[in-house]
């Protein structure tokens, strides 16, 4: 069984996303982030009690970024040949290096 290598805690310093600021008061309005420009914004002067603004303290720590809760990093394999390196070098088994794709079988 393969272990991950990450043995420091991920850390999220904020989990909830940043919503638009009045996203709830009018439909018209996702709530995707959008950074307030109004001059008399609230949101934007960082009045306390208001819709907080994401910045770079809350980004995470560089070495558990892109990290899954299981502690192992996803990454796309785009071919065989890749998929064989790479089990080299995991020093893991590829059970069957000679398949083909689904899509390919279906053609």
């Amino acid at each position: 069984m393969a272990v991950p290598l990450l043995t420091k805690k991920i850390v999220k310093k904020r989990v909830k996303q940043f919503k638009r600021p009045h996203s709830d008061r009018y439909i018209g309005l996702k709530t995707s982030w959008r950074r307030p420009k109004g001059i008399d914004s609230r949101v934007r002067r960082k009045f306390k009690g208001c819709t907080l603004m994401p910045n770079i303290g809350y980004g995470s720590d560089k070495k558990t970024r892109h990290y899954l809760p299981n502690k192992f990093k996803k990454f796309v394999v785009h071919n065989r040949k890749e998929i064989v390196e790479r089990a080299a070098q995991l020093d893991i088994v590829v059970t069957n290096k000679l398949a083909r794709l689904r899509s390919q079988e279906d053609e």
